[in-house]
């Protein structure tokens, strides 16, 4: 490879141009100009160095610019790229996925009626599981301020808390924590299904519309 300034880039598309001629079978020759050290490089083929740099090609036949060639992307920028376009690829599947939903609910309810007495079948039953879960919760509760007293009454009295009532105490810490965590999920269910309501109703009207001007 021989590199040269841009001061005698004509000349050298000058001399290339015969021999592209006389190859007219074969595709044209180029010409690579790049920045290297603050100074604009060109040559008739690309050092390592620069094969990811910027970089503007010329037909050596004609001497004109036929591609501009951009620095490749880091590594960083790669997987953002394949970040961005596995994102891209999710929402695309998710909103298809919804797009069938809608399209299997109006399939499946007649009416409008038929829709919402679906929802109010889901709401009687978050409905219950909230009851049953507070009063889980009300239950647990109580037999853990129960295994606490006894760990005070034993202390007041200075004697050992031993291991079986330290590990109950732990255990039934963790089954509240877990049950109330449960409970704070069906309530926060049946804060969202009026709204679900609603939204599925906007949406079924809204097919029902396409279907019949269709």
């Amino acid at each position: 490879m021989k590199a040269i300034t841009t001061a005698i880039l004509t000349a050298l598309l000058a001399l290339s141009a015969p021999a592209a001629a006389q190859r007219s079978d074969k595709a044209p020759r180029r010409v690579y100009c790049w920045e290297e050290g603050g100074r604009k490089i060109c040559g008739d083929a690309l050092p390592a160095s620069a094969v990811d740099a910027p970089r503007t090609e010329f037909n050596a036949a004609t001497g004109l610019p036929r591609a501009e060639v951009g620095r490749a992307p880091s590594a960083e920028e790669r997987a953002a790229a394949a970040r961005a376009a596995r994102e891209a690829a999710e929402a695309a599947d998710a909103e298809a996925a919804a797009r069938r939903r809608d399209l299997a609910m109006v399939e499946s309810y007649a009416t409008e009626a038929d829709l919402e007495r679906a929802y109010g079948e889901r709401i009687t039953l978050i409905e219950e599981s909230v009851k049953t879960s507070r009063m889980g919760v009300a239950n647990l509760r109580a037999s853990l301020l129960n295994l606490l007293r006894q760990a005070a009454d034993l202390e007041l009295r200075q004697q050992p808390v031993r291991k079986p009532l330290a590990d109950s105490i732990l255990s039934q810490h963790a089954d509240l924590l877990r049950q109330q965590a449960i409970l704070e999920q069906q309530l926060d269910e049946r804060r969202h299904l009026g709204q679900d309501l609603r939204d599925a109703l906007e949406r079924y009207r809204a097919l029902k519309r396409t279907a019949q001007a269709d």
